[in-house]
């Protein structure tokens, strides 16, 4: 059965919460997600008032059906505590922590939004640190018991704790263990952003090996990636045809009970009958945002 709550997240878009005009044109742009952010694009002198910038926007609302996430500042900062209970207390759909090292710190994350009374808040936590990626099995487990729903990698922040060149070859163990890890726990998983927003064949190319990856979507910089990576993370028609084929072919009461069956010629198994629902969900999520 589809999950009633499921929402499409193909593009997510980061926006400074100091800059007001970002704060205004989010309300017109066709991204899945909008992410306030508090952190990285915002200046150390900016934090209260971006805070609070956030907050309103938020209040006033005019977003639509976007999903509102506040990306806040790191745990280890001054700024963390305000933001959290501000936050928590906010119309946002979830928090975004970046930073996050281990299982504890999503334990205690989520304690302190029980403790704000965060309502139905969800936790969001960036994969950009190595000790992360080495504890990635045990952060995803804490699912099961707190409000971590996402996870969002984080490549700029973790080539530069690697001492590293931004080389995304260098990122495919950890893709491959985040994706298997927050797979195996029913986690949302969504790609770095692209840095070079001017190249648009190149991003696009990224967005299509990440789709194949196994993420749901793309973190965006800037408003001009949204389009390409809307179109990219959906189900194309062929696509949709072919699962709603799939799927009514197993509806078909002459194959009632049976684990494998053949559609348009292919051998199609219960596995491909699960790909085909989720296909129809993403897209009828897709249909529902709109």
């Amino acid at each position: 059965m589809t999950d009633p709550n499921f929402r499409p997240r193909r593009s997510c878009l980061y926006m400074p919460a100091s800059n007001a005009r970002a704060l205004e044109k989010a309300k017109t742009l066709p991204a899945d997600t909008i992410v306030l952010d508090l952190e990285d694009a915002v200046a150390p002198d900016a934090k209260d008032d971006a805070r609070y910038a956030a907050c309103n926007a938020l209040a006033e609302g005019g977003y639509g059906k976007r999903e509102m996430v506040v990306r806040v500042n790191a745990t280890d900062t001054h700024w963390f505590a305000q933001d959290m209970k501000n936050i928590c207390a906010s119309k946002a759909d979830a928090i975004l922590v970046p930073k996050v090292r281990s299982a504890a710190d999503i334990t205690e994350i989520s304690n302190i939004m029980d403790q704000e009374n965060g309502g139905d808040l969800k936790l969001w936590a960036m994969i950009e640190m190595p000790i992360a990626v080495l504890n990635i099995a045990q952060i995803a487990e804490t699912a099961a018991a707190t409000r971590l729903t996402t996870f969002v990698m984080g490549f700029n922040d973790l080539a530069k704790e690697m001492r590293a060149e931004q080389n995304r070859n260098l990122f495919m163990p950890a893709i491959a263990q985040t994706i298997m890890a927050g797979r195996a726990f029913g986690l949302n998983i969504l790609d770095s952003v692209y840095n070079d927003f001017k190249d648009p064949a190149g991003f696009e190319q990224e967005c299509r090996q990440a789709k194949n990856f196994g993420f749901d979507g793309k973190t965006l910089i800037h408003p001009s990636q949204i389009d390409i990576a809307n179109n990219e993370f959906a189900p194309d028609d062929s696509k949709i045809a072919e699962a709603k084929a799939i799927i009514a072919a197993f509806d078909d009461p002459a194959n009632a009970g049976k684990g494998v069956i053949t559609v348009d010629g292919k051998m199609t198994e219960i596995l491909h009958l699960r790909q085909a629902e989720q296909t129809i969900a993403l897209a009828d999520a897709i249909a529902a945002a709109s």
